[in-house]
């Protein structure tokens, strides 16, 4: 046998996929920015968009999908981006999410899609969020996409209470089901948290506007205006108005306080009311808007979460000199998002971690004055699992302020509840559901989803219950059967 014969050529070897580095996001210098409310992140060019888009490995088994509460086709609308049709990709995200421009801009991928790339066990994640924002922007810009096929009307009405995330969500599903989605909205603008809550340098209004604009191409009425369990009830709504379902998804917007000597001083706001002023009714642009706000030179804001960061930044904004966060764990144990901590930094908010606030101090005419604190220190982890705050005796010291903004959570409005006796709640204030994927209330007929059952939570996690919610009302309205609570079939 011939050497030639015996000698097998060796495999070659595959090429080494090249290391792209992770796109970073431009942005406004932080010291211009501090002083405008315009958007403080830019968005990806369509170069930097391609070259990121490059780096997604096409997974065997993509994670992503799992890690996204709507299951966007994430692998599948990031090749579109790296071929450049994205239009195409914007077309392929709205399948399931209708709000991408708001998702890409506000959810925590970094904790949910991104947390389990693949490609991010060795290197930086892909941007996955970064690319969502990118489609919508682009397909924003450069044409609309064509409306869906919708099937035949059926016939049956939903109403839906609360154009937040989770509204807007199921009625984006429902209407293409062929069923008639009426939405009722407490206040004047759609949205929810996303025109009352989040900053313009955050989100633009412009762009929720944008995404209510399409579901009413869908067809969705809206009703702005009309507050449920005042103008109208539950039952009056399925009696009277004859609708054959309701979907709950009013949010949970009643403030909580820190029931310290101080609080009804003027200058005390909770994170809510603050808010809602700037973002809602325009307060940073008066007189534009006829909305005053009294200009502060020292403004401590309490907490240390996605509102309390919304809410230092937006007084630096309002001209502050000094914007601080005052916070009784450590940095670690915030739960505010890295990007929005990083950002604060870098405009200049200044941080008291571990300080906890005792008393707010005013003078004789009934103004904030100061801030009387105490130091903590960290003992060992709660039931949050983040490590508990310890008050250091003997720590008390003063932070001369002249406004204070509490951000330390919210609970549901009992509006609802209250007008709708057979509603059962937890020991919470919350709707209770039967589980977070059938999203069926106590009452027949009536489904509940986002904040409003689990308390304060995220954009995306609100739509994903808008999903879950939709897809049991359809089943519900296809097929008239509700389970009592023994476990029994109801027609």
């Amino acid at each position: 046998m011939s050497e030639e014969k015996q000698t097998k050529e060796a495999p070659k070897p595959k090429p080494k996929r090249p290391k792209i580095p992770r796109q970073p996001m431009p942005e406004q210098d932080a010291h211009a920015r501090a002083k405008n409310f315009e958007s403080v992140t830019l968005g990806y060019t369509m170069e930097q968009a391609v070259v990121e888009a490059t780096r997604c490995i096409q997974c065997k088994k993509p994670y992503c999908i799992g890690g996204c509460p709507v299951a966007i086709d994430i692998p599948g609308f990031i090749q579109l981006v790296k071929d450049k049709e994205f239009l195409k990709a914007a077309q392929l995200v709205k399948r399931t999410n209708l709000l991408p421009a708001v998702c890409g801009r506000v959810c925590p991928q970094e904790e949910q899609c991104e947390a389990v790339c693949v490609l991010g066990k060795k290197q930086d994640p892909v941007a996955i969020g970064r690319l969502e924002r990118f489609v919508a922007d682009y397909e924003a810009e450069h044409g609309e996409i064509p409306l869906p096929e919708f099937p035949p009307k059926t016939g049956k009405k939903v109403a839906v209470v609360g154009a937040g995330p989770g509204g807007l969500t199921v009625a984006g599903d429902l209407i293409q089901q062929g069923h008639d989605v009426t939405i009722f909205e407490a206040l004047h603008k759609a949205g929810g948290v996303l025109v009352y809550g989040i900053p313009e340098f955050r989100l633009p209004k412009a762009i929720v506007e944008r995404e209510v604009e399409y579901l009413q191409r869908l067809g969705v009425e809206l009703k702005l205006n009309h507050v449920i369990g005042k103008i109208r009830t539950i039952d009056q709504l399925m009696e009277e108005d004859g609708f054959d379902a309701v979907f709950i998804g009013s949010g949970a917007g009643l403030p909580w306080f820190m029931d310290i000597p101080g609080e009804n001083l003027n200058g005390v706001f909770s994170a809510n009311e603050y808010l809602t002023r700037n973002n809602l009714m325009k307060a940073f642009d008066f007189p534009s808007y006829d909305t005053p706000i009294k200009k502060f030179k020292n403004v401590a804001v309490i907490g240390g979460g996605n509102v309390a960061m919304d809410s230092v930044r937006t007084a630096l904004r309002l001209g502050a000199d000094n914007a601080y966060i005052v916070y009784r764990r450590g940095r670690e144990e915030m739960p505010a998002r890295q990007e929005e901590i990083e950002h604060a930094e870098h405009e200049g908010v200044k941080f008291k971690n571990l300080t906890a606030p005792v008393r707010i101090l005013g003078n004789d005419e009934g103004w904030v004055t100061a801030l009387e604190c105490l130091e903590m220190e960290l003992g060992e982890p709660d039931a949050s699992g983040r490590r508990r705050p310890i008050p250091v005796k003997g720590s008390e010291f003063i932070l001369e302020m002249d406004a204070v903004v509490i951000a330390i959570g919210t609970s549901a409005n009992p509006l609802i509840a209250q007008t709708t006796p057979d509603l059962k709640l937890n020991r919470k204030g919350y709707i209770e559901v039967e589980n977070e994927t059938t999203c069926r209330t106590s009452k027949k007929g009536v489904f509940a989803g986002g904040d409003i059952v689990t308390g304060s939570a995220t954009v995306i996690l609100a739509m994903g219950a808008g999903r879950n919610a939709a897809n049991a009302i359809q089943n519900y309205l296809q097929t008239g059967e509700w389970w009592s609570p023994n476990g029994t079939p109801e027609n």
